[in-house]
């Protein structure tokens, strides 16, 4: 009875502390983020996208103009938030419209949490296949049916709770995200329950091995493939989540990775420190950012790369987390970043042949009477030309034997296609 005593007054006393800190922090920051637009906020729920156990709420964000085939950026809010406090903190939507992709933001329910927080502790919630994470996994393949997103091009974020619970969306659907940004988050595998998800916050204990910590999470999927990118965001004076989990998050991924703990580069962006570490193909695969002098929350920037508004848990840093972010990830421009090794990109391309093959033969079909069209059109103003002749010479001027007979008055734009199909060596 007197350890159960002990325990209890323990987790109370983390408890108060954690509520002590949080409250703190919510009235820093110049005040209470006002929702924008509260009326006609452009976020949307989205409904009916799966069984749905954790209980969660999904809100969307989708440009009036996505590009084609569009990324995905599903955004993680921290305690005491919600979707719109989230988006319009960090600004992502902000970005989404610029530059044409697709966000989702998860939504805890009080119900689920007091706090508004993701159970990123709880056995339940952070295994794949179940709870909160399983939740999050089908809002993903719901904005992949609605919007068209380009599945290899899915990304996640968040702060906070939130980052901690990005931390188990990588773990436990790795096949899934091309990358992830844990921003003032916790490696997966840090807790099990309430009072050792206080303890890995505020106390930043000894981690286990590097080894440790990346067996955790090649023990959440059987996932045998590349792995996503990561980059991690702390600031210096964080007294709820201590810096030192960015480093253990940093430790868990170079062990997945399979890369040393030494950086490849390092770099001063004014008093911030960014490592990165990079494979064999110079690709930076791992990145952190130490956010000098900023507390608990997203680092933002208020002029230049602008975007976001800053208040409680969103700190102005000058230097935006959410376009260093999105850069990383490729969202400002049309190529993804390479995520495929050669013998996977190999395998995809004989898997597109067929209904490339296909799409080639359709394509034909429809374009027959255009040839014969054109052909007609161009000899129309030659009468003395023989169409077939033409074409025969054409051929053969290109060492191929000719579509149709030399002398045939006859245009068979379906011969000709044929010809200059099986000359490309795409039909026997």
């Amino acid at each position: 009875m007197a350890g159960l005593r002990a325990s209890l007054a323990r987790l109370q006393e983390l408890r108060a502390a954690f509520e002590r800190k949080l409250s703190t922090a919510a009235r820093g920051g110049g005040g209470a983020p006002r929702p924008r637009r509260p009326e006609g906020s452009r976020l949307r729920e989205i409904i009916g996208f799966g069984s749905n156990p954790g209980d969660l709420r999904m809100f969307a964000y989708a440009p009036r103009q996505p590009r084609p085939d569009p990324a995905l950026v599903v955004a993680l809010h921290g305690c005491l938030q919600s979707a719109l406090i989230y988006d319009h903190g960090s600004g992502w939507s902000e970005l989404a419209h610029q530059h044409g992709f697709i966000v989702i933001y998860p939504e805890q329910q009080p119900a689920n949490n007091p706090k508004n927080c993701f159970s990123w502790f709880l056995p339940g919630d952070i295994a794949r296949g179940s709870g909160e994470a399983l939740s999050i996994r089908q809002m993903v393949d719901k904005a992949v049916l609605e919007f068209g997103i380009d599945r290899a091009r899915i990304f996640v974020t968040g702060l906070s709770a939130g980052g901690a619970m990005a931390s188990v969306m990588l773990a436990t659907y790795p096949e899934v995200f091309a990358g992830g940004a844990m921003i003032a988050g916790l490696p997966y595998g840090s807790a099990s329950s309430v009072q050792e998800a206080f303890e890995a916050m505020f106390n930043g204990h000894r981690a286990p091995s590097a080894r440790a910590l990346g067996d955790r999470v090649r023990a959440a999927s059987d996932h045998r493939g590349r792995w996503p990118s990561i980059s991690v965001w702390h600031g210096s004076a964080d007294t709820i989540v201590k810096p030192s989990n960015a480093a253990h998050i940093i430790s868990q991924w170079l062990n997945v990775h399979g890369m040393p703990q030494r950086p490849s580069a390092e770099e001063q962006i004014g008093p911030h420190t960014r490592k990165v570490w990079n494979d064999e193909a110079g690709q930076t695969r791992i990145e952190s950012f130490t956010v000098a002098g900023i507390a608990h929350g997203v680092p933002l920037a208020t002029s230049g790369d602008s975007c976001g508004v800053p208040g409680p848990f969103f700190l102005d840093a000058g230097l935006s987390s959410t376009h260093h972010i999105a850069r990383f990830w490729g969202l400002d421009r049309d190529q993804p970043l390479p995520r495929l090794s050669v013998a996977e990109v190999a395998a995809e391309s004989r898997t597109a042949m067929l209904p490339t093959l296909n799409d080639v033969a359709a394509a034909a079909a429809k374009e027959q009477d255009t040839v014969r069209l054109e052909i007609e059109a161009t000899v129309g103003a030659h009468p003395s030309l023989n169409p077939n002749d033409v074409i025969a010479a054409a051929f053969q001027a290109a060492g191929l034997p000719a579509p149709t007979p030399a002398g045939s008055k006859r245009i068979d734009p379906g011969a000709i296609i044929a010809a200059a199909l099986k000359a490309a060596g795409l039909t026997c």
